[in-house]
């Protein structure tokens, strides 16, 4: 008893051509770089690219800290009438 198994193929010829017909006008790299959607690499390594965007990203997130406990208190405003005694949040 020999059962053949005949494999059809996974996409059908009218799926073929539409993924063939999207790749054919898929954009340029560097109209992608230009979008912001892909990175310039310029040739360097992926794993120098990572760590400078993790180095850039700690030392944005350092910037805002320090900013974030130079900024005035509510207490500032309210007495320097920027900011109303009911507008301001409580004080913990």
């Amino acid at each position: 008893m020999s059962t053949e198994h005949t494999r059809r193929p996974s996409l059908d010829q009218d799926m073929i051509h539409k993924l063939e017909k999207r790749l054919t006008e898929r954009p340029e790299k560097d109209e992608l770089i230009e979008r912001n959607i892909l990175k310039d690499d310029k040739g360097i390594s992926p794993a120098l690219v990572a760590a400078k965007e993790r180095l850039q990203r700690s030392q944005l997130e350092d910037k805002l800290d320090q900013a974030l406990q130079q900024r005035p208190k509510a207490e500032e405003l309210v007495k320097e009438g920027i900011l109303h005694k009911d507008e301001a949040p409580a004080s913990t």
